[in-house]
């Protein structure tokens, strides 16, 4: 009876063993969900400095205040759409339009950006354009609180991105599921564009070598400027993604991420476009 007592006691404690190990793999693929949708939109903001850098070899400081200015002028139109009911009522039609304020607004500053402050000094040493930058980004942190004013604006809560879905035992949040498919889509979608399409090869080829690529045939400033238009897209993109997994923006929010998007893409990624 000993015997028997103890192997029922063996196999309780193996039981609990498994159990242990079962919960701590769930636990660790539930942080990897977390990690990877916290990484999402900084990969896409990062696309951005390193497009950029890529082509005109400068680091755009100012990235970050193009990421800003997208969620923050499409905070006032969510706000709208909730205040009405509208948000609730139609949720896919109200995100189709907020992420399309958001890019046309991080597009539109990247274009004047590049057309204003940077073309003329294309040819200018290396300095010039980084100290241009910060002084851009400023301008564009400053010209935001002016407009919008100082204090934080936090996006509303969409019913149909609340709870979560369960997924082979792991718990994923809905709005964690857009951004992380919302990421890898877009990022499997500019590597696309950019490795297949005609345009993609001529920004791997202005990369490469401007003066060749001018005698070839391919516009040069029409090149750069779309490089900064898919910077702008992208970072209007992952600006929303943001507001949807912190909920909160200011016209501080895009330093920060920069930052951390710029070490990302000095640290793993800054090189000449592919």
């Amino acid at each position: 009876s000993d015997g028997v007592a103890g192997d029922h006691g063996h196999d309780r404690l193996g039981t609990r063993a498994n159990l242990s190990l079962k919960i701590e793999y769930i636990e660790s693929l539930h942080t990897a969900v977390i990690f990877i949708a916290c990484i999402g939109p900084y990969a896409l903001i990062a696309t951005g400095y390193t497009m950029v850098y890529g082509v005109l070899r400068m680091i755009n400081f100012a990235h970050g205040e193009v990421f800003m200015s997208g969620p923050y002028t499409a905070y006032f139109v969510a706000a709208w759409f909730y205040r009405s009911g509208f948000l609730n009522a139609q949720p896919i039609l109200c995100l189709a339009v907020i992420f399309l304020v958001s890019m046309s607004i991080s597009v539109t500053i990247a274009f004047f950006l590049e057309r204003i402050a940077y073309r003329p000094l294309r040819g200018a040493p290396r300095l010039i354009p980084l100290i241009t930058a910060i002084g851009a980004s400023f301008f564009l942190q400053y010209l935001f609180r002016g407009l919008y004013g100082s204090s934080f604006q936090a996006y509303p809560d969409i019913a149909m991105l609340e709870g979560h879905w369960m997924i082979g035992g792991i718990r994923i949040l809905k709005f964690q599921a857009v951004v992380i498919v919302a990421a890898i889509v877009l990022m499997y979608a500019l590597y696309s564009f950019v490795m297949k399409s005609r345009i993609g090869k001529a920004i791997r080829s202005v990369s490469e070598d401007k003066e060749a690529s001018a005698l070839m045939g391919i516009d040069v400033d029409r090149t750069i400027r779309l490089v900064f238009v898919i910077g702008g897209i992208m970072a209007g993109i992952a600006a929303v993604a943001w507001g949807l997994f912190f909920r909160q923006v200011s016209f501080f929010v895009g330093f920060i991420p920069g930052i951390k998007a710029f070490t990302a893409a000095v640290r793993l990624i800054l090189r000449p476009a592919p």
